[in-house]
């Protein structure tokens, strides 16, 4: 099942501004924050040599003044920059124009050893070794009726060990094109039956995409429906934008039915 998304919606699930999960994952281990400080101490050392170096002349006011600034940006470096790079990252999202919803099912899932990184250096004899950090890595195929289908690959986390083949799945599907028929990029992978996610980067408001899941288990969409949908996206937006549920219908009472 595939439904388009209003860009609202889509804004909400992805936001501009990077969500505390984002901030945590692009804050990385204490390597990360120690190349951060020493990245801050070296840039306040260089602003504060130009603010000696032009000391006098006739712009030192106004030089005084962008120093400053220059200053202060430089000493909070490793504070604000997680937040700009999960801003950046989410930005590599919310350039596509359309979004949908999409519910498949997990065609494979299996566990593989990666090379992340590799590291040179030089044994007693002089000879190049080098060495390669592999990590264990769980990858699940994900598709749906339509043969669309793609491939997700993460860190290999304990809770993953509960996903089989034929789960449910649901993520954010992004592209170009209003009808949606050509994906350029997807999202964290929900897996509803163990309610675990599949993800690296957690590009998604998890608690926002589980309500939209929950509120679309509520409406009733037909297959011919949706398609003839597809020309007509501003006005099947709007129907899906709130996500509300069908109203049933009123009662009459038996004594005001016609005989």
């Amino acid at each position: 099942m595939l439904v388009p998304l209003s860009r609202k919606k889509f804004e909400d699930l992805i936001p501009f501004v990077g969500t505390g999960a984002q901030y945590k994952y692009c804050w990385g281990k204490f390597p990360d924050f120690l190349r951060r400080v020493l990245i801050s101490i070296s840039a306040l050392a260089t602003v504060l040599l130009i603010r000696a170096f032009f000391a006098s002349g006739e712009l030192q006011d106004v030089l005084q003044g962008v120093t400053f600034f220059m200053s202060l940006f430089a000493l909070v470096y490793w504070l604000w920059s997680p937040a700009v790079l999960a801003a950046a990252r989410n930005a590599s999202c919310r350039r596509y124009k359309y979004a949908g919803f999409l519910r498949g099912e997990v065609f494979d899932v299996f566990v593989s050893d990666e090379v992340v990184s590799t590291q040179e250096s030089v044994n007693n004899r002089g000879d190049l070794v080098v060495t390669e950090n592999r990590e264990r890595r769980i990858n699940v195929e994900v598709g749906d009726e339509s043969g669309f289908a793609t491939r997700i690959q993460v860190p290999l986390k304990r809770e993953h060990q509960a996903i089989r083949i034929g789960d449910t799945a649901e993520m954010l599907v992004m592209s170009d094109r209003p009808d949606l028929s050509r994906i350029a990029k997807v999202s964290d992978v929900f897996v509803s039956r163990v309610g675990v996610w599949v993800s690296d980067y957690p590009y998604l408001r998890r608690d926002e995409f589980e309500a939209v899941s929950r509120r679309l288990n509520t409406i009733d969409i037909e297959p011919d429906e949706y398609d003839d949908r597809r020309d007509e996206p501003e006005e099947y937006d709007d129907r899906y934008e709130q996500f509300e549920a069908p109203q049933p219908r009123k009662r009459i009472p038996r004594s005001r039915r016609r005989r």
